[in-house]
């Protein structure tokens, strides 16, 4: 299910469950996804980004050709603004409250895509800030997210990469204990952006399941 959070002539802003495709898939059994759903109500609905398979939250989609070239500038501009939530493995050495940056460029692991790695050689700059906002159990720990840039498994690798992987993220993970959930723990809770056709500030939010 997908629920419409908002809609209007330019766009829709909607909450994608975890475990759905963004877009579809290579292979018949892979053409269920958020956009061909959208797609059967609002027809000229088209794609301006996307999260992963595992992720849920808010996510953004133009209706019409103008609305999708003005929001990808947008996105390209780093205009759109997004934050997220995720529990983490072990307690990161961080002041709740106070933001942070991990600062690692990102490259793809040719030899196992989709993965990407942390690499000074090939990697493209990404920057993620993250602060602490609570604990969950004896191990877990809460974080708020924001991209500052957008490379595919971002906040997965910058997480990764500074030994706090995201609890159930089989993907980047597995070198960590067992998951001990059925989903990667990782929801897209707000964002903010300007509308494509009045200019005006929309900002939307969506509550974590976990």
């Amino acid at each position: 299910m997908v629920s419409v959070l908002h809609a209007d002539a330019g766009v829709l802003v909607l909450d994608k469950p975890a475990g759905m495709l963004s877009v579809p898939g290579r292979g018949e059994d892979k053409q269920d996804c958020l956009s061909a759903r959208v797609q059967q109500p609002y027809p000229d609905a088209r794609i301006v980004h996307r999260l992963d398979m595992a992720t849920s939250g808010l996510m953004l989609m133009a209706r019409g050709i103008r609305a999708q070239v003005l929001l990808s500038q947008a996105f390209a501009a780093r205009r759109v603004h997004k934050r997220y939530q995720a529990l983490v493995h072990g307690r990161p050495d961080a002041q709740p409250g106070l933001w942070h940056e991990i600062d690692l460029p990102i490259a793809v692991d040719w030899p196992n895509r989709p993965r990407r790695i942390i690499c000074a050689q090939t990697g493209k700059p990404s920057l993620t800030r993250w602060r602490v906002i609570g604990t969950a159990g004896d191990s877990w720990t809460r974080l708020e997210l924001e991209p500052v840039t957008g490379r595919s498994h971002q906040l997965r690798v910058h997480l990764l990469g500074v030994g706090h992987p995201i609890v159930g993220d089989t993907l980047y993970g597995q070198l960590q204990a067992p998951p001990a959930t059925a989903r990667l723990m990782l929801h897209a809770t707000q964002i903010g952006f300007e509308h494509p056709h009045s200019g005006q500030a929309l900002q939307f939010s969506s509550t974590p399941g976990f």
